[in-house]
This record gives structure tokens, sequence and C-alpha cells, in this order.
């Protein structure tokens, strides 16, 4: 037999083949009926679909064909790309019999859901050519959409002879010769629009995800071919189940730059006007061309990422689950899923139990915990009236020592949240962390190629190293942290990208540890914009505490040992954290009027703190807070299923916000400061009087040397550097503090009673007072008991004779009064002197930088003797200072 025998043979063959796995199809498609509905064809309300315009692929569970007849699985895993049009044809059969009105020229294809052939990319080979399987991978550029030529009708230039059906391959293919046996045209043919057939085509690019890249190598990828239905289903940063096959496509990028060694001299060539060739195939074989390449044709996208039932959905329910009532999401889920969920909402201690299965291995820092606990579960945006988009994710800074687990909790963030990209600021450009305008190999136009925070939308993006990033790329991403937007302007592509994510940022602090005696802004290498757009700070020293440091070698050991972790320290597993994390933001609570007001309270209470008190606080609080104790709230209310934030959730995000902005750590205080206004003073008045004196009686001079020791001591004391620890400090400033808030209560009183009880003696002594006429005289004598009852008032608005009126007390007194209620810890007349210097440095401390007492300085002929000397002032609180708990 020849070989265009055999050739003939083949193709009967092939017909054969087709035409059986047509018939079997289309008879499942008809058998196959539905529990439900046993009357009629499982797949009749998916047809009954197909007569929307939008929609052309009946979409079936490949575990229905396995049930139903095992071999026809068998021949189409095999022979997929062989039967696929025969399977198209059986599909728009069937349709044809079931559903009426069907436009005659409208295409039908067949798509399969839950193939079992997963395959990773680092396993396709030339041997999966052709067969049904399924892949997965990371979509890290998209393609627009075009139309695709997949079967063309064309009309001879020279007979008019009409050709139809002439099938494309993935690139424009004419007829080789005429079908008129007296035309031998092999060149001139011109397309027939109208009888040709066109569909929607579109290209991606997906990657390997990071947990299958072996350590070492690059990541492979893979460019997907999407037709009909499925187009415009991905956004960069998907992770998705592609359904199709391995084709060979011809490689056009090779076609078009014919760098493929076949040419000698192509500099000379194209000089002198040569087109550039590629490399040549054996055209005694049949094979004209080399240049191919390997792609995958998908007939159905899937989302990797199982939300309820164990069952990946597709990627338009996915993002429609956004807005499914509770009851759609109660019908999805297993009953066994939804009484975990139930078990889990009604755990009295929830919060501490999801921290703690997210992290098992991780010892301590249990606030760092809380707040990324919260990162995961997020805000809810909103939309104003105006059109403002007002983001819900959270974004989150860690700061601190080394070895202190910051790369640890990015990197379980990493593998718990379903869209979460790692990487490092230092390893990373302002390009590779938003977005970048790259040419097309093929088509040569420009295209957008997704960067972390693209890849990251609709998740967390997690940054390592983040001071170590450049200035640039640290101002690229304003806006995406706080807009959540990517605006591009290059190569004449305008475009705004979606970047809806949470940034999770580690940092070191300046020189490798963090130094106490520096506030955060301080010690850590980061503009105040981006600080001002993280709604969490968390600090992590490095501090050796012995029991601390003993747990955290006795976990990393069992670690390393193989110990596993009890199982009471993780009471819930990944999967259910993941399922329940996604069921609760589902939700969308409201601020209730009481939290409202709570929350605005406890904002008044932060702005008056950072203004007045000198707080020590990592940045000015602004309205930025204001919205990050907003966001925290609504995660709170999330995290335990309830529709509205109460006060007990601001509460607790008011508790975390003051934590991570508020309470920063601080180190030992230095007192060794400049002496106060009012002792600079004083000490210059008593030297410009003792050198008046000295002047007028030398015998003062001698006077004054003889007691030289007491001023030497006190003199060293002073001028020596005084420490002191920052808690300490604050209690110190709290007892002196709440000493002259008593004082000044006591005062109130007092002078109300003292007013009360003049206001009471001048009525009797009106009263007393008899008048013989009632006329007006009687009134007379009225209008003096109302001038009279109105003067304590008048004279009580007059500025006071005594300071000791308004309370308080003068700054010797106050420093007696604290050595006096520590007089059982004072040992020696040394010691006695440090604590005086000590308290006298703390209170001038308060009165200059704290801001948090006012000296009152006694003006000439106000009561020099009853309020104090100039370098002893008379103190009392500040009316806006707030004592700190």
């Amino acid at each position: 037999m020849d070989v265009a025998a055999r050739i003939s043979v083949r193709d009967r063959e092939r017909d054969l083949l087709a035409e059986r796995c047509q018939k079997k199809f289309q008879d499942f498609l008809e058998q196959f009926k539905n529990p439900a509905k046993p009357e009629e064809p499982m797949y009749l309300s998916q047809a009954n679909d197909l007569l929307q315009p939008e929609r052309n692929t009946l979409f079936v569970d490949f575990n229905n064909l396995l049930d139903f007849d095992p071999d026809l699985c068998t021949l189409i895993q095999e022979e997929y790309y062989r039967v696929q049009r025969a399977l198209s044809h059986a599909v728009t059969n069937f349709v044809n019999d079931h559903v009426e009105h069907l436009p005659p020229k409208k295409e039908l294809y067949a798509a399969f859901e839950n193939v079992p052939a997963k395959m990773n990319l680092r396993e396709l080979n030339s041997a999966k050519i052709g067969s049904l399987l399924c892949i997965s991978g990371q979509v890290i550029r998209t393609h627009p959409v075009h139309p695709e030529l997949i079967s063309g009708a064309f009309k001879c230039s020279d007979c008019n002879t009409f050709i139809a059906t002439v099938e494309q391959q993935f690139r424009y293919t004419q007829p080789t010769i005429c079908t008129n046996p007296q035309c031998q045209n092999r060149r001139r043919f011109a397309l027939d629009i109208d009888q040709s057939k066109f569909v929607d085509f579109q290209k991606v690019r997906i990657q390997e995800t990071q947990a299958e890249i072996p350590l070492g190598s690059i990541p492979r990828s893979m460019e997907i071919i999407m037709r009909g239905e499925i187009v415009e289903t991905l956004q960069p940063g998907d992770r998705c189940d592609f359904t199709g096959c391995l084709i060979v496509v011809p490689d056009v990028a090779q076609f078009s730059t014919g760098n493929t060694g076949a040419q000698t001299d192509g500099a000379k060539k194209k000089s002198d006007g040569y087109e550039t060739e590629g490399v040549r195939g054996l055209k005694s074989l049949g094979v004209r061309d080399l240049t191919y390449k390997i792609a995958f044709l998908a007939c159905n996208v899937a989302s990797s990422h199982q939300m309820f039932s164990g069952k990946s959905t597709s990627l338009r329910d996915e993002w429609a689950a956004e807005e499914m009532s509770a009851e759609k999401l109660k019908a999805s889920m297993t009953e066994a899923e939804w009484e975990k969920i139930y078990e889990m909402s009604q755990d009295a201690h929830l919060f501490d139990n999801l921290m703690q299965s997210i992290f098992p291995s991780i010892h301590g820092n249990d606030e760092v915990k809380r707040g990324v606990t919260l990162m995961l579960f997020g805000g809810v945006p909103k939309t104003t009236a105006e059109g403002t988009s007002l983001r819900g994710d959270i974004n989150v800074c860690i700061v601190g020592d080394p070895s202190t687990a910051k790369s640890q909790i990015l990197k379980r963030v990493e593998e718990i949240t379903p869209r979460a990209v790692y990487t490092s600021g230092k390893a990373s450009s302002a390009a590779g962390l938003t977005a970048a305008v790259v040419k097309d190999e093929e088509s040569f136009q420009f295209v957008i190629e997704a960067g972390a925070l693209m890849l990251a939308d609709n998740g967390v993006c997690c940054i390592d190293e983040f001071d170590k990033m450049d200035y640039k790329d640290q101002v690229a991403i304003h806006e995406a942290m706080e807009q959540q937007t990517i605006s591009l302007t290059k190569a004449g592509v305008k475009a705004t990208l979606n970047a809806r994510a949470s940034i999770l940022a580690a940092a070191n602090p300046i020189g490798g540890r963090y130094d106490k005696k520096k506030t955060l802004k301080h010690n850590i290498n980061l503009t105040a914009p981006i600080m001002s757009r993280f709604d969490l700070f968390f600090i992590l020293v490095d501090d050796c505490i012995e029991t601390v440091d003993y747990a955290i070698a006795r976990k990393i050991v069992d670690i390393h040992g193989g110990v596993e972790i009890p199982v009471a320290r993780s009471p819930y597993t990944i999967e259910e954290v993941q399922r329940y994390i996604c069921f609760a933001r589902q939700f969308k609570p409201k601020i209730s009027s009481e939290a409202q007001k709570y929350m605005v309270g406890e904002y008044r209470r932060l702005r008056q703190r950072d203004c007045v008190s000198g707080s020590k606080s990592s940045f000015r609080i602004t309205v930025r807070q204001l919205e990050s104790m907003v966001r925290l709230s609504e995660a709170m209310a999330r995290l335990f299923i309830t529709d509205y934030v109460k006060p007990v959730h601001v509460k607790e995000a008011f508790r975390l916000l003051s934590k991570s902005i508020i309470r920063v750590e601080q180190g030992e205080v230095e007192l060794d400061m400049e002496a106060s206004t009012f002792e600079t003073t004083a000490a210059a008045n008593t030297a410009s009087a003792t050198q008046a004196q000295t002047e007028s009686d030398p015998s003062v001079a001698s006077t004054e040397t003889e007691q030289p020791m007491q001023t030497m001591i006190s003199t060293t004391i002073d001028q020596q550097s005084v420490k002191i620890k920052y808690e300490e400090y604050k209690r110190i400033m709290n007892v002196l503090i709440h000493r002259l808030r008593k004082l000044e209560e006591e005062a109130e009183a007092t002078a109300a009673e003292r007013i009360a009880e003049r206001a009471e003696g001048d009525v009797e002594e009106a009263m007393e007072t008899e008048t013989p006429t009632a006329g007006d005289e009687g009134s007379a004598a009225t209008g003096d008991v109302a001038e009279t009852a109105i003067a304590p008032d008048q004279t009580a608005e007059s500025a006071p004779e005594d300071f000791s009126d308004i309370g308080g007390s003068k700054k010797s007194e106050l420093v007696n009064w604290y050595l006096e209620s520590i007089s059982d810890e004072i040992d020696s007349v040394a010691e006695l002197e440090l604590w005086k210097t000590k308290i006298e440095k703390i209170i001038s401390r308060l009165i200059e930088h704290e801001h948090a007492v006012i000296a009152i300085v006694p003006t000439e002929g106000s009561g020099e003797a009853a309020s104090g000397t100039g370098d002893d002032p008379f103190l009392v609180v500040h009316p806006n200072f707030i004592v700190e708990e």
C-alpha cells in the first residue's frame, strides 16, 4: 500500500473514531438524568441558558461522564484534541433537539469540569500533547480580546471558485491550491468574511506558584489560549485551574525575528533589503517550518481557591460570593461545614483560638498576632455619594530587632491566604511592585504585566525588608496603599489598575537594633507619608527575659526535634480557619450609633494626647487613624460574625491602635537638661545680690565661703547626668499629677463651701435688719440683700488674692511631699539629695517638655509670701492634660 492509501485509511479511522465518540457523548447528554427531576436530562437547564447571546459553552461534570461510560471517559482523555469538534457537534444536536429558536449559525462548545488528571507546569512534556488534563498556575499577564478566524471561506481571485471550511491552525491559513482542476492558483485568494467563522480569542500567561518552584529554579511559564465564553474571566494574580489540552502552535515571534540561525550575515542582508527567514524544514517529508512552540488550549477555567464544600468554584461565582446572602452561603456548604462555622462563632475565646491556630509555632508577640488576624478579616470597603472609594483593607508594619520572627509571620500569612504574594523590598523595583508595560512578542503591542500589588489584588502583599527599599520605590506604592489603585502612563498606555490588597511589611530599625531612647520615627528609615498609611505599627524588641527566653528555646528545640505542636495550641485546622475567614468576609457590618459616639470620643482623646501631652507617638494623629479605628472595628465585628459594630469592638480596636502607635516602648529618660527658666532667674538674682553685698561689705564674702561643702554636694548632683527608666518616669509623673489634681479638687470644694457660707450669712444679716415701713424702704432693703448676695460671685470671678484659692502646690512643697512618701526607701543623705534632684528635674521636664504642669510666677504686689519666690513657683495641672493609664 502506498503512502496516499495509508493516509486515506488513517483519515477514515479518525472520522470513525470521532463519529463514535460523538454518538456516545450525545447519548450521555440524552440519557443521564437529573436526580432532582428524573424525568428530564441533567443538562437540559444549561441547554436552555445557551439561548442567551453571551453563552455558547455547555459545562459537563467529568464525574458524571465517568459514572455513565468509563470507556468514553478514557477515549476523551486520550484523544481530546482529536474529538473536540465531534463533542461540539453533539452539543449542538442535543440543544437543537430540546431548545427552540436557536440561531442556526451559532457555534456551541463542550467543556469539562473536575477532570482528575491535574498536573504542574514542570510535568508537561510532548507525550501529553492532545490529551485532556488540568494544570494550575498564577496569571501574570493578560492580553486584550481579539476575534480569531477558526474556519475561513475563500474565493479564488482567478476563477471565482468558492472554497469553504478551510481550518485555521492558529495563524492565517489559505488554501494550498484552488479546487477547480482547470485553475492552478496557489496564492491569490480573497477571504469571504460573511461565510467565515470567528470566535473571541484571548491569550494569558501563567506562572508556577511559589510553592511549586524547586529551590534555586526559575519559575516556568506557559501561554494559555482561551476562546468563547471563558475570555475576560481572569485578572492578573488569579490562581486558577485550567482544563484543556496541550497543543503545538506556530511561533510567530520566531517567524518575525528570524533569529534561528538560518542567515549567515543578517546585518548584511537587512542592509541589502532582504527579508529574514527562519530555519526551513525538510520539504520531502512535508515539514515546512520547525518554528513551533507548546501552548495550552483551555476549555474551562476554575479558581484554585476552594471556598466551600471542597470544590473549586468558577471565578464568576467567587466574585459574586461577595453579594451572596446568608441563605445562599449556607446552601453552598455541607452540613458538617456549617456546623463547624456555627461552633466557631459561639466560641467564647474565638479571637485567641484563631490567633493560635494561624501562628502555632511562633511564641509570644500576641499583640502582633491579633493585629495580623484582624488584617486577614479586613474592614468594609465603601463608596461615598460623590464616588470616592474608601478602602477596607488594613495595612500592618512590623518593626523589630533581628530574630524576632518577623519573616516567619509574613511567610505564614502567605501560606494561609488564597491570594498572597511574598516579596523582598530590596529585590523589588517600582515596576515589580506595581505594574510594567511590556511589548508582546507576536503582535508587538504594549500589554500590562502585573507586579506584586496587582497579583495580590483582594489578598495580602507581604513585603520583607521594607526599610531597604529605595525612596523612588516607596513613592510608587503611596497611591496603592491609600487609594488602592495603580496609575500608569507609559508608552502611550494610560490605565488605572486595581490594587485592592492589604500590605504586611516587615522592617529592621536603623543600626540593626531598636534604640529605646529614640522614638519610632527616628528608629526606622521611612518617610512620614508612608508611615501614616499604615494602620498598625508593632515594635518587637529582643529583650533578655529569662522566662521568655526559656519558652522560645524550648519551642524551637521541640520543632527541630520533631515534637508535634500540642493540639491545645491549635484549636482549629488551617482549612477550618480559611473557611471561617472566607465566610466572615461576606458580612458587611454597619456602625451603630453607640459605637459612633464612642469612636468620636476615643479619637478626640488621641488628638488631645498627641497635641498637648507630648505623646511619644510614631507620627501625628490624623483622620487616617480615625479611619484605621473604623476598619479595625469592622474587622472585629466580622470576626464575631455580627451585623453591627458595637462599642466593645471599638474598644478593642482602640486598644490595638494605642499599643501600636501610642505606647511606643521607651528606654531611659535623660533628666540632665538645662536649668529651667525659674531656676536661671533665681540664680541670676542671687548672684547679683551677693555681688552687691560683697562690694558693700567684704565680710559677707568670708561668711559665704564658710559653707562650701553643702553647696558643692548640691552642685555636683545637679550637674551630673541623671537617668531614669521610662516606666518609672511615667509612674512618678502620674503620682505628682494626681497629687496636684487632688489639691485642686480640695481647693474647689473649700472655695464652694466658703462662698455658700458667706452668701448664707449675708442673707441672715439682711433678714435681721427690721424696717418700720413696707414701702420704698422695704424695696431698698430687698435690693441691698440682692446686691449682697451677688457680691460673693463677683469676688470669686476676680483675680484671687492668694494662689492657694485655685489649688495646686508650690514646687518645694510638692518635692517634700513625695520625699516623705518614699522616706522608708531612703537610707542615706546622699540618696536623699539624689532623689530630691530627680524629682526637681522631673517637675522641670513636666513644665517645659511635657507641658503637663503650668508654673505660675507671682507678679509684683500679688502676694510674694503666699505664693512662693521666683525659684519656687506655684504648680497647677494643665487643664487639657490627660493622664495615661
